[in-house]
């Protein structure tokens, strides 16, 4: 199942996040897996593309950075995948 993260830097600040990644890595439990990634122009906010069976496993990535980050998970599909399921209803 895919997830797309949407990550908020606490006061707008991205240099504590990216400096315990270059110190610690994603910090991603087995069986969590990080696809791509984007950042806004403003360095605010981080759009990540991730994909896991289990949803919970979120829980304990989220525990690593919650001090620095306020998350929006939200689960989503593909859009051929979309296209594929509305075709059968049209």
């Amino acid at each position: 199942m895919l997830f797309m993260v949407i990550e908020r830097f606490k006061d707008g600040d991205a240099a504590p996040v990216y400096r315990r990644f270059r110190e610690r890595g994603r910090m991603l439990p087995e069986g969590l897996r990080y696809v791509d990634s984007w950042i806004d122009a403003n360095f605010a906010r981080c759009f990540q593309l991730m994909e896991c069976a289990d949803p919970r496993l979120f829980d304990e990535w989220i525990a690593c950075w919650q001090d620095l980050v306020e998350f929006e998970i939200i689960p989503v599909t593909s859009s051929k995948e979309a296209a594929a399921q509305i075709a059968a209803i049209l």
